[in-house]
C-alpha cells in the first residue's frame, strides 16, 4: 500500500511539473466524453469526461452504478466514483497510456467467495442454520491503484478506450443474513467490531470506452 501512495504522489507530481509549462504543452487542449460498452447491456452505467492537460498528460473523472438490488440472485449495488490521471507514451488520447487512479465507492453487495460455502450454525445457537450463499456485505472503500490501456481513433471526433486498473482497496463493511438481517460478520469473530477492516488487491475498473470528442 506504502508503495502504491508513493507511485500515485510521484504520478501527480509529474502532472503538476508538466501543468508549470516544464513538458511540452499544446495551444488547444481537447475534452472528450465517454461511455463503457461493456456494461450498458447490463443496465450498468459507467461514464466519464478525459481533458487533456498537455501534449501526453491528461485527466479524467468517472463514475459507475450497478443499481442492482438483486442481479442473478446476488447483492450488486455499486456506487463508485474516482478521478485518474494518465500518460500516453504516444500523444494524448492515442495508443498505449499508464495511469494512477484514487476511488471511492460505496457497495451492497455479496463477495464471490460466498456462492458455494456450506451452510453455518450460529455460534451462540446451533439449531440456528444460516444459507452461506444469502450473506451479503455492505459498507464503503478506497481504492489507490493503477491503469493500463490503449486508446485508438474510431471516426471523426471518435475513440474508443481499452482499460483496465488494479488497486488496493481499503474496505469497512459490515456482513448480513439476507433471511433474518443478522450480522454474519460478528460469527467468526469473538470481537465485537462496528465495522470489519478488508484489505486486498482486486481489478476494479476497466471494459471498452466509446469516447465523443467535444471540444
Amino acid at each position: 500500500m506504502k508503495r502504491l501512495i508513493s507511485l500515485f504522489s510521484l504520478f501527480l507530481s509529474l502532472i503538476c511539473f508538466s501543468q508549470d509549462g516544464e513538458l511540452p504543452s499544446i495551444k488547444t487542449q481537447s475534452t472528450y466524453i465517454k461511455g463503457n460498452a461493456l456494461f450498458l447491456p447490463a443496465l450498468i452505467f459507467n461514464a466519464g469526461v478525459e481533458h487533456q492537460l498537455n501534449d501526453r498528460y491528461t485527466l479524467q473523472g468517472d463514475f459507475f452504478i450497478s443499481p442492482w438490488k438483486s442481479f442473478a440472485g446476488k447483492h450488486a449495488q455499486v456506487y463508485m466514483a474516482g478521478i485518474e490521471g494518465r500518460y500516453y507514451f504516444n500523444n494524448a488520447f492515442s495508443k498505449f497510456y499508464i495511469g494512477a487512479n484514487f476511488s471511492f465507492a460505496a457497495f451492497n453487495i455479496q463477495k464471490w467467495t460466498y456462492w458455494n460455502n456450506p451452510d453455518y450454525k450460529n455460534p451462540a445457537d446451533e439449531t440456528q442454520i444460516f444459507d452461506s450463499k444469502k450473506y451479503y456485505q455492505k459498507g464503503f472503500t478506497f481504492i489507490l491503484g493503477g491503469t493500463v490501456g490503449y486508446q485508438f481513433h474510431w471516426k471523426e471526433r471518435w475513440n474508443v478506450d481499452l482499460y483496465l486498473s488494479v488497486g488496493s482497496s481499503q474496505a469497512l463493511y459490515r456482513g448480513y443474513d439476507e433471511d433474518t438481517g443478522i450480522r454474519t460478520d460478528e460469527f467468526y469473530s469473538d470481537v465485537k467490531r462496528n465495522w470489519n477492516k478488508s484489505g486486498e488487491l482486486i481489478p476494479y475498473r476497466g471494459g471498452v470506452m466509446i469516447s465523443y470528442k467535444i471540444k
